[in-house]
């Protein structure tokens, strides 16, 4: 069986090819240098680069794969959630080729391949049920639990600005790189290296009285305010204060989403928790989760590499494989309505 799986659910452009469980091919072509100018992603623009890029990026798959697109059988694209005009360029392309060559569309969920690019390079044994599952990416932000593959249900949720909204957004505050998180890692890094205690600059918001859900506009006003304070004193922000703020922010905001989930466990008997998303690749907030999950002796899963982290059409690749298997997938379809 050939399956043609698309990823294009905000800026990067991922194309996969795959034979029963076997990866032939994979191109993915990132739009990250087109959005530093905005530091953050036009959904409009995304979507007109997605179309530019997108049949030079299929063609390399053909090509690396020596597949014609006449031999794959099932079509598997992201629907939802995330960029609706994103969401359309790959859509129609997909409904295009659907019609004229009659293979079925698979419709996926963005949020749960997120979860299961945890089965990549894995067994499926590896993964213990009941777990908690904490996804951290650009709009969203949850907890869920999860009783078996298929038997899930989200407990907590952001208010407001998620995890890696809010690692972009306290970036473009000091003038850094887009995105957000690995930038402001690598400086909280250098801080750490000559400074080894925190002195907690920013407020930690819990929200005991909400359970487990998540606020984070509260720690991103402190932080402005932080900025602007050290403009006003000094006319300009030094690199070390960009070190120091970058340390102190992402230990207020690794130390909530680690405590949270890891509680959650705790709270509902669970002895495995995991980690899925785009930040899922932050090394601060892994080493964290790893902390706290030793102390309370809970295993703890997160994506084998950090090209599993972002989005990439090798997790829904895995989420199709297992929905396969399990005869888990919705009704075929052959036009994709958004």
């Amino acid at each position: 069986m050939k399956i043609l799986a698309f990823e294009t659910s905000c800026d990067d452009t991922s194309v996969a090819i795959f034979e029963d469980n076997n990866l032939i091919a994979m191109d993915t072509a990132s739009q990250i240098k087109i959005h530093l100018a905005t530091w953050w992603v036009v959904p409009e623009v995304a979507a007109r680069e997605h179309a530019n890029a997108i049949f030079q990026v299929l063609d390399n798959v053909l090509e690396k794969s020596s597949i014609w697109l006449n031999e794959i059988d099932y079509i598997w694209v992201t629907i939802t959630p995330w960029l609706l005009p994103s969401l359309l360029t790959w859509t129609t392309v997909a409904s295009s080729i659907s019609q004229v060559l009659n293979i079925p569309i698979i419709p996926i969920n963005h949020i749960q391949a997120h979860i299961f690019s945890n089965f990549l390079e894995r067994q499926e044994n590896e993964i213990n049920f009941p777990l908690a599952c904490l996804t951290v990416s650009w709009w969203h932000n949850e907890i869920y639990l999860m009783n078996d593959m298929w038997n899930t249900m989200k407990l907590w949720q952001t208010w407001d600005d998620a995890g890696w909204e809010v690692f972009d957004k306290v970036a473009k505050m000091m003038w850094l790189w887009y995105p957000g998180w690995p930038i402001i890692s690598k400086l909280a890094l250098e801080y750490k290296e000559n400074w080894w205690t925190s002195i907690d600059l920013f407020p930690r918001v819990w929200l005991v009285k909400r359970d487990f859900e998540f606020s984070f506009s509260g720690l991103k006003s402190s932080v402005k305010r932080e900025v602007d304070k050290r403009i006003l004193e000094k006319w300009e922000l030094s690199l070390d204060d960009k070190r120091q703020i970058s340390f102190e922010f992402e230990n207020a905001i690794t130390e909530v989403l680690a405590w949270k989930l890891v509680n959650a466990a705790i709270q509902n008997n669970l002895k495995t928790v995991m980690l899925a998303g785009w930040v899922s690749a932050n090394t601060k907030l892994r080493d964290e989760i790893d902390r706290l999950s030793k102390k309370h002796n809970l295993k703890f899963v997160y994506p084998k590499k950090l090209v599993y982290c972002m989005d990439n059409a090798a997790m829904i690749w895995i989420l199709t494989y297992y929905k396969i298997k399990y005869n888990q997938f919705e009704q075929k379809i052959w036009v994709v309505k958004m």
